[in-house]
């Protein structure tokens, strides 16, 4: 694997590393985005978090916000699997912006890219609510991977109070405990604003994605989904995952 890119801002190492059309973001050795252009899944996290857009019947988003871009590699699978009309990306490191406008093809028409804490930025945003919003929000705390943002009461308020009626909610956990312990098992009245309730994992994976909808769905639904599209079908792709009903 060569190194395409390197540089250190504020202490912090950044690569950007290649293998053949594959790209690697890496921050401090942990990587951070996988992308190829020419192919339909990353085979990590990033599937598992593209999943629950695929519950949408038409798998059309009018406004997705992406809490926690890295390099980009979720709104990359969006791109080509979904359609949007416009997409927010917010992300706290500005270098991890660049890097996705020049290596990872962000520097594109209907994708906007903030430089923001993911916090702040929602308690000043008074746009339209989104259709679906992805958090993503890492950070490590001695060497292991944590959420940046807790996913208490009142953060799950905040991300609901700007979906839409019929929208899509998406997080990313370090594990299965981790999303079945999280807010909406203390905000119940919140919990039920949504129609359905997902968990995602992936079989070589500790994250759990959970995937909260204010519409119904259901694991049939997705696996119908998946038959239509050659290149996420697990019958003929390398797309592996698990989906449980959250209760």
């Amino acid at each position: 694997m060569a190194v395409i890119w390197r540089g250190r801002r504020a202490g912090v190492d950044y690569e950007v590393r290649s293998a053949g059309r594959t790209r690697r973001l890496y921050t401090n050795g942990v990587l951070h985005t996988q992308y190829n252009p020419r192919q339909a899944l990353t085979g990590s996290v990033w599937d598992l978090l593209l999943l629950p857009a695929l519950l949408q019947p038409q798998r059309r988003f009018e406004r997705v916000l992406v809490l926690g871009v890295g390099g980009g590699a979720v709104i990359n699978l969006l791109r080509r699997h979904a359609r949007f009309a416009a997409v927010t990306g917010v992300e706290l490191d500005g270098l991890h912006l660049q890097l996705a406008r020049r290596f990872f093809d962000l520097d594109t028409e209907g994708v906007e890219l903030v430089q923001a804490d993911a916090r702040d930025w929602l308690l000043r945003y008074e746009g339209e609510a989104f259709d679906l919003i992805i958090d993503d929000l890492f950070m490590e705390v001695d060497r292991e991977p944590a959420r940046a943002v807790s996913a208490t009461p009142a953060w799950l308020r905040l991300l609901d109070s700007h979906l839409t009626r019929r929208g899509l909610l998406v997080m990313n956990f370090p594990g299965r405990a981790d999303l079945r312990q999280c807010g909406f098992t203390a905000a119940p009245r919140l919990r039920a604003r949504y129609r359905s309730a997902f968990e995602f994992t992936h079989p070589r994976l500790e994250n759990a994605v959970g995937a909260w909808l204010k519409f119904s769905a259901s694991s049939r639904d997705l696996r119908r989904t998946l038959k239509t599209l050659p290149e996420l079908d697990p019958a003929r792709s390398r797309l592996e995952y698990r989906m449980s009903r959250l209760g």
